[in-house]
């Protein structure tokens, strides 16, 4: 049986050296592919080959662009595709950064202290691509072989929907006839003191995602001087109907697997939750109500609505002749985006105002659920980091997954790492970091799975 060190003491230095390495790369993706560093991407290829030897000498690799598909052949059924254990997702590409003076360290620097390794990416999410990859080479080098196929599959677009990188690998899957017992990737963690009447920390393994979709709201009118304006000019007409499509959102609904999620929550919440919570049958629309209260979870109870950008005019004195907004729909399991546009033009009602889709849409989960690999997740997630809850719920943002839905029995977005309110805020923001001790703690969970698919798969 493998030796697995706890994760409590944090990483060494060699191994927090090679993840600021992966930091340094400053793979940002860009709507525009024309405006992507594709250098960056090959600089943190050859790093990934060069700290990890025994990943690319034994594992089966292949490339879509700068995404990676690797094959880890299992004992059971060498060379097949179709015997899978598992897919572990990962991805290489990062946001950009927009307040770089406010960081305490360059956003790209790969700075490393004796407790955090800092760097846009450091959670969201080299963290994992490198901890998986230390995870299997660590597996490697004792001997270990998983009885059934892994596979690991690390996107390089997933920050622009993953067309380029998830989908083809996906597609790539599909056609060897991949079907897996497990896959995992990002989007759950273990937070401390941001469920409400919780006062141990609470692991969320999703099982699924919301869907998204923007909406572009348009107005063309007649232009002009300003001191002779009509009595609605284009600005107008278009703030008022992203007026009404804010103060119209979608109705509130308890999901089954919202409801799922606070009966597992229930025992550990205090009164009078407890006693509320036991009668979701008669209680849910005041649950839902509840939830509704905080931008955290009311992500959970309904299609959420977004005005996100709004554009009109050219100088002050001038009648635009053209305004527009786009609002970002974040689209709830049981709605879909045909019922966004048709939402969004029944509130806005005005014919004058354009409604239509904008960019790329994705519809949400069809009918999340938990999977019988979630309760492996949850053992591991509990060795890992003793005395948590667990419970599950879904993705509100995109994840490279929703590619990858039909490919596996169970599905699992989620890592153990025990992050704040305040830590949360740092993903995607400003002094993106990850601990030490957390960054231990991603390698432990992907060693024990790995072993636990060796001994069980």
């Amino acid at each position: 049986m493998t030796r697995i060190a706890p994760a409590s003491t944090g990483v060494d230095d060699a191994t927090a050296e090679r993840l600021a390495a992966a930091l340094r790369c400053a793979t940002i993706s860009r709507e525009d592919p024309a405006e992507t560093n594709l250098a960056e991407f090959d600089r943190l290829a050859a790093h990934l080959e060069g700290a990890f030897p025994l990943v690319h000498r034994h594992l089966s690799w292949e490339t879509f662009g700068h995404s990676r598909l690797y094959r880890w052949d299992g004992t059971a059924a060498a060379g097949t595709g179709t015997a899978a254990a598992a897919i572990l997702l990962a991805h290489m590409d990062v946001v950009p950064v927009d307040d770089e003076d406010g960081w305490t360290h360059p956003p790209f620097a790969g700075a490393v202290d004796g407790d955090f390794i800092w760097g846009r990416g450091a959670i969201d999410d080299k963290s994992r691509v490198l901890a998986i990859l230390e995870a299997v080479e660590s597996a490697l080098a004792e001997g270990i072989r998983p009885q059934r196929t892994i596979y690991l599959a690390f996107g390089h677009d997933e920050e622009v929907f993953g067309e380029a990188g998830a989908t083809r690998m996906a597609r790539r899957l599909r056609d060897l006839g991949v079907r897996a017992d497990l896959l995992l990737d990002e989007g759950g963690v273990i937070t401390t003191g941001v469920a409400d009447g919780v006062d141990r920390p609470v692991a969320t393994i999703m099982v699924g995602e919301k869907g998204f979709a923007t909406v572009r709201l348009s107005v063309v009118d007649v232009g002009g001087h300003s001191s002779m304006p009509g009595r609605q000019t284009a600005v107008g007409r278009l703030a008022r109907a992203v007026a009404r499509v804010q103060d119209h959102p979608f109705p509130l609904r308890l999901t089954p697997v919202t409801l799922e999620m606070v009966t597992r929550l229930r025992e550990v919440m205090s009164e009078p939750r407890r006693t509320l919570l036991g009668w979701t049958g008669v209680a849910g629309p005041a649950i839902a109500r509840i939830l509704a209260l905080r931008p955290q979870t009311e992500a959970l109870v309904r299609t959420t609505t977004a005005p996100t950008m709004i554009h009109g005019g050219v100088k002050p004195n001038v009648l635009p002749q053209r305004a527009e907004a786009f609002v970002n729909f974040r689209i709830l399991p049981g709605d879909l985006v045909a019922d966004v546009l048709r939402h969004t033009r029944k509130v806005v009602r005005d014919k004058k105002v354009v409604v239509e889709l904008a960019g790329a849409t994705s519809e949400p989960t069809p009918d999340p659920a938990a999977g019988p690999e979630v309760e492996l997740v949850a053992e591991l997630a509990r060795e890992v980091v003793p005395g948590i809850v667990v419970t599950v719920g879904i993705v509100p943002g995109a994840t490279d997954s929703r590619h990858y839905d039909d490919l596996a029995v169970t599905r699992c977005n989620f890592a153990p790492i025990v992050l704040t309110g305040q830590d949360l805020e740092r993903i995607h923001g400003t002094d993106e970091r990850i601990s030490r001790v957390n960054y231990a703690r991603l390698i432990t969970f992907n060693k024990l799975l790995i072993a636990r698919l060796a001994r069980f798969a």
